[in-house]
């Protein structure tokens, strides 16, 4: 009997009309989404190997060490085309050099602000907001619809009972829905691998993952349908009810989550911190002009007493350690202004860490945040891919910085100028050569960093098992509600 329920609601769901709509629309979706992800990750390759090749090519340009400055790119990843969470968000390269700190800049969003007003759909958007929405439509009158056509009676005539039912009306709807989508998607790999895109095992181990996380969210739409249609008569009111439910768990608690970390955890605006080191830095310069007056001064009380033969004597035995003094102490006035920086940024930072986390367990009440969340961690474009590649990047600038201070040191040309004060010849300003090629060869090169598939998944189980909590407690709901449902 289970069977035959199970190809009676099959058949209801394949020879509907609303059936033959929906997937269509969907394939188109899918297949759309995947073939423009795949351009977009195309060019952005194209884009990531030409910076970085201008990038090569300014640093073989300079004359000095001192003068080498890099630029280190973010680089795009295969699983963008599926979710491009944060990707078009966050900036796309970072300046490299002694002494300003590492920030990426130019996120494609702010070159092309166009598409910033009309995002990119990718895959787990459709997931999210219309597969979900289709998942209600099939099942707002799965139960109620059935009472009111009278065909419900007639079904428990039967030698039937409620939890058979039930089960064979949640197993027919789910193969109904879930298996003819798995067709687009599946085309939808087929096209990523005949377009030559470059997919590790572990990105396809993200694939499978994401697509099994989809799975529980659409199934999780399905059993709050279940459990609308079981605790109303009417299918009018179910589908209002689902409706409603909708709109609040996929655009309103979200929100409000995030609001709500807002208000409770405080941060400093990027203003303000610019405007702290703004004023650190403008302190310490003050510092070191009044440091080195007080030195000029302490220097000609050490000629005072001297004629004009033995100053001009003492200055030119003297002048290329003061120079070198005040140049080690304006390096150290910089260190100072970078690791001041890079303090108020850590500062900053982890609370920020503090305001995201709340942000996020708030938000997690409703299934729409936790497949969000877990959509974007399984694609490594998570609100850690701007911190995670920041980081990287700093490590990069410290073995850059040392690298380019050896060569400097060993080629003994600082990149500046020096003053040669003869009595005879007079002043001399020396350049240093300005024609000599750098070898870059033994330059650190900078590497993106690695998120493997197991730390990916590591941080979507959180979500993975809220989503199976939601879906044991709608279907738990249902079949509590069926039991004592009213068929009359």
């Amino acid at each position: 009997m289970l069977s035959i329920l199970v190809q009676k609601e099959l058949k209801n769901i394949l020879l509907s009309p609303k059936f033959f709509a929906t997937f269509l629309v969907c394939s188109i979706l899918i297949l759309i989404s995947v073939f423009i992800g795949i351009n977009e990750y195309k060019n952005s390759v194209v884009q990531f190997e030409t910076n970085q090749l201008i990038a090569q090519q300014d640093v073989e340009q300079a004359s000095s060490w001192m003068q080498v400055r890099n630029i280190a790119h973010r680089k795009p990843t295969p699983m963008q085309i599926f979710v491009s969470g944060l990707h078009f968000d966050v900036g796309r390269l970072s300046g490299i050099s002694t002494f300003n700190d590492v920030k990426l800049v130019r996120s494609p969003y702010s070159d092309e602000t166009l598409f910033a007003i009309f995002r990119f759909i990718d895959f787990a958007f459709i997931v999210q907001v219309v597969l979900s929405l289709f998942a209600i439509l099939f099942t707002y009158d799965a139960i109620n619809g059935e009472r009111e056509n009278g065909t419900l009676k007639l079904a428990f005539s039967n030698p039937v009972s409620r939890v058979q039912y039930l089960f064979a009306k949640f197993t027919g709807t789910w193969l109904g829905l879930i298996v003819p989508l798995l067709i687009p998607i599946l085309i939808g790999l087929l096209l990523l691998i005949l377009s030559g895109v470059p997919v590790t095992s572990s990105d396809w181990i993200s694939i499978g993952s994401l697509i099994a996380l989809s799975l529980l969210y659409i199934t999780f739409f399905i059993g709050i349908g279940l459990f609308i249609s079981a605790i109303t008569r009417k299918s009018s009111l179910s589908f209002l009810l689902l409706l409603v439910i909708w709109i609040s768990g996929v655009l309103i608690l979200p929100r409000m989550g995030v609001m709500a970390a807002g208000q409770l955890v405080s941060i400093e605006s990027v203003a303000q911190l610019e405007a702290k080191q703004e004023a650190f830095e403008r302190a310490r310069w003050e510092d070191y002009s009044a440091e080195i007056s007080e030195t000029w001064q302490a220097r000609n009380q050490e000629m005072e007493g001297m004629d004009e033969d033995e100053r001009r004597a003492y200055r030119d035995e003297k002048e290329w350690e003061w120079l070198e003094v005040d140049d080690a102490a304006r390096k150290r006035v910089q260190s100072d202004i970078i690791e001041n920086n890079r303090m108020l940024m850590e500062e900053s930072q982890n609370k920020k860490k503090v305001q995201e986390q709340l942000a996020f367990n708030l938000a997690r009440i409703s299934p729409v945040s936790s497949f969000r969340l877990a959509a974007m961690n399984l694609a490594g474009t998570d609100i850690d891919l701007k911190r995670r590649y920041e980081e990287s990047m700093r490590r990069y600038k410290d073995d850059f910085t040392e690298f380019t201070q050896k060569k400097q040191a060993e080629s003994g040309n600082s990149g500046g100028f020096r003053i040669e004060v003869d009595s005879n010849e007079g002043v001399k300003l020396d350049f240093g050569r300005n024609d000599q090629t750098l070898d870059t060869s033994e330059m650190p090169q900078y590497s993106a960093p690695i998120v493997q598939a197991g730390t990916t998944l590591g941080n979507s189980i959180l979500d993975f098992g809220l989503l199976i909590v939601f879906i044991i407690a709608t279907f738990g709901g249902s079949f509590l509600a069926f039991l004592r449902y009213d068929m009359r």
